[in-house]
């Protein structure tokens, strides 16, 4: 009778762990390439705005006081390319991202930059 209950237990916690490979192996990697394209330009967009933050944050600290914080789109892309691993960075991609960002953490009160020009 034990060794009946062991084996079903066995066989339970081996078809869960085949599960959990098989469900977390789709959500990591998808298996369509469509999908895969669009996870691909989901997460360059969410570096480009992590870039963004990351260049926002860089230059406030680095403004003397009551000087504006100058961001510059090269920094994004500097950025994405050293954090992120992307060999080419498109400048418009770059500067979209920074606009949101500026836009979004209300930087135009103490910063600067040029992803409008």
């Amino acid at each position: 009778m034990n060794t009946v209950v062991g084996v079903l237990f066995v066989l339970l916690v081996a078809g869960f762990m085949t599960a959990g490979v098989v469900w977390k192996g789709r959500a990591v990697r998808p298996f369509a390439p469509s999908r895969a394209r669009s996870m691909a330009q989901r997460e360059y967009a969410r570096h480009l705005q992590r870039a963004a933050d990351l260049a926002i944050a860089t230059a406030r600290r680095s403004a003397g006081e009551g000087e504006p914080a100058i961001v510059t789109v090269e920094a994004v892309v500097r950025l994405t390319r050293e954090r992120y691993g992307y060999a080419d960075v498109d400048r418009r991609h770059a500067a979209a991202a920074l606009r949101r960002r500026f836009e979004h953490g209300r930087c135009a009160v103490d910063c600067v930059t040029d992803a409008y020009g």
